[in-house]
Order: structure tokens, then C-alpha cells, then sequence
């Protein structure tokens, strides 16, 4: 009787198929992996297609960076940090406004370094984690207005996907919490063999995570963040400045009153859909490298 009910609750689930049950089809399942410091990242030389707003066909080097394979050539290298805006979701690969600065700055390396979903506390980890390989001269970092506080004020985002977070200690200094980061439901649907094929596994992981890792939200570290990022950067010997999506005020202020060099993206052309869009569309993409390319040129980073 065990057997017949446990089966029939197997096969009710099946029929009803509860949403949160589904294993996801986002660029994160398709292409990303469960990373124990990040809580997700891209596999490194993977490929898979992925629709949103349109589909895509990406493709991971070997750093599980959406560029080209990267190599230490001797030229200086100009890395842009962020999320989806510079993995570039909805956008092929040279339709991105970072491959459309590398034909305008031959003598520079151009590195996108960004990962959908990722808040700047991920960001922060993941420059840390390739400045020994790519060692890059030049760090920008976009800033996501839409949805980089929220990111960067939770342990949990999207399709539940568990993240590491930061805190502000008392003293003032940011404290690194959840690492090693535990394992998301979307990674346990993907990666563990009984929990993807049993539907049953999976009401019971879903409950066990909701009961012991709960969305938890913290006070917003946005701006220790990006001086947290500056402060790396610059001890390594490197330039750092920011490009900010759409206006924060707040974040400008902060940055007008560090003297870190930035800009505006504000007015760049995006896909506008009722369920998915808001990523750049390729004249909102060729806009923004304007932009880019105006902010190196001023702070004599690149000729003008």
C-alpha cells in the first residue's frame, strides 16, 4: 500500500506539474553549473542555445567566460565586470558592445567577464578568481540598476539559486557569508540523478531548502561593494570605472565623491516585451560601446 501511494503521488505531480517542480530552461540551467564560491557559473567551453526576449547560440572559453578564448599576448587587457548585460543575453556574440570595442582598440585586449544573474558581490568574487590568469590593466564594471541592489542584498535569487552574500560588520568592514554556497533546487533537479527523475525527490528537496535556507535580505552593500572592487583593482596596479546602466543616483554620488571615473548608459535602446526584454538591442549595444569607448578615451586610457 506503501508502494501504490507513494507511486500515485508520483504520478499526481507528474499530471499536475507544479512550477516550481519544473527544471528551468534559463541561460543559468542551460549553461551554468553549480560553483561551491559563486553559486553558479558557466562551464567552462560549453555551448547551448538559449532564448529569452530571442534565441542565442553561446559558447564558454576555457576561463567559462562568454569571449573568446583568452591568451596572454603582451597587450593590455580591458575587462568588463557584470551580469547578464555583458554576458550578453539576447545578444549574439558580436553584436555585444564588447566585441564591437575590440575592432576600435586593436592594441588592447578586450575581456567580457560578465554572468547572467550575478549581483556585484559575484562580481567582486569572480575578479578576485581570474586576476591571477587574465591580470587585466583596465576593469570596468557595469552596474545593473534594474536588479544589482536586490542582488546584492539576498542569498537567494531567481529561480531560488543560493548565492553568497556580504554584510556590513558594525566597524564597517564587509563580511563574506554562505561559502561554500549550498546547492540551489535548480542544481539539484540538473545534477542529481534521482532528485531529476523522481518528482517526489523534488517536493522533498523543496521543502527541506525552504526550511533550512530560507530568502533571507540584509541591509543594501552596494557602494562597499564597488569600493571594495576598487580597492583590488587599484592595490594590483590597475585602473577601475564604472558604467552605470540606467540612473542611480545614490550610486553616482558615491562615485562623484570617490573620484572613481564613470558613466551613464541611460538611453540605450533595449527589447521591450511583456514577459522577458529590457537587455540592450544591437543599436542600444552600439551605444553603449560610444559610451564606453568615450569613458576610456577621457581618462586617457585609450587615444582618443
Amino acid at each position: 500500500m506503501a508502494c501504490v501511494t507513494l507511486l500515485a503521488l508520483e504520478v499526481l505531480l507528474r499530471v499536475c506539474d507544479f512550477r516550481e517542480l519544473r527544471q528551468d530552461s534559463t541561460e543559468r540551467s542551460l549553461g551554468y553549473q553549480y560553483d561551491s564560491e559563486l553559486g553558479w557559473a558557466p562551464g567552462p567551453n560549453s555551448t547551448s542555445s538559449v532564448t529569452n526576449y530571442r534565441p542565442i547560440h553561446v559558447r564558454h572559453n576555457s576561463l567559462g567566460l562568454r569571449d573568446d578564448e583568452f591568451s596572454g599576448d603582451g597587450k593590455p587587457v580591458i575587462m568588463f565586470l557584470g551580469d547578464s548585460f555583458v554576458w550578453g543575453l539576447d545578444s549574439e556574440a558580436g553584436e555585444r558592445f564588447s566585441d564591437l570595442l575590440k575592432p576600435r582598440l586593436p592594441n588592447y585586449r578586450i575581456l567580457a567577464a560578465g554572468v547572467s544573474g550575478f549581483g556585484t558581490d559575484q562580481e567582486y568574487l569572480l575578479l578576485k578568481r581570474l586576476w591571477p590568469k587574465v591580470k587585466p590593466s583596465v576593469v570596468v564594471l557595469i552596474f545593473c540598476s534594474d536588479n544589482d541592489r536586490l542582488d546584492n542584498a539576498t542569498n537567494i535569487r531567481y529561480e531560488d539559486y543560493q548565492k553568497p552574500y556580504f554584510t556590513v560588520t558594525s566597524d564597517g568592514r564587509l563580511e563574506l557569508h554562505a561559502q561554500p554556497v549550498p546547492l540551489s533546487r535548480q542544481q539539484y533537479f540538473k545534477e542529481v540523478w534521482w532528485v531529476r527523475n523522481i518528482r517526489l525527490a523534488r517536493l522533498g528537496v523543496l521543502a527541506w531548502l525552504k526550511i533550512v535556507h530560507p530568502v533571507r535580505f540584509f541591509p543594501d552593500p552596494t557602494e562597499k561593494l564597488v569600493g571594495a572592487i576598487r580597492e583590488f583593482v587599484e592595490g594590483n596596479g590597475a585602473k577601475f570605472l564604472v558604467g552605470i546602466q540606467r540612473r542611480d543616483d545614490a550610486l553616482a554620488r558615491y562615485l562623484k565623491q570617490s573620484a572613481i571615473p564613470f558613466v551613464s548608459l541611460d538611453g540605450a535602446a533595449f527589447y521591450v516585451s511583456e514577459k522577458v526584454g529590457g537587455h540592450w538591442n544591437p543599436e542600444g549595444q552600439a551605444f553603449v560601446a560610444d559610451r564606453i569607448f568615450k569613458l576610456l578615451s577621457e581618462n586617457n586610457i585609450v587615444p582618443r
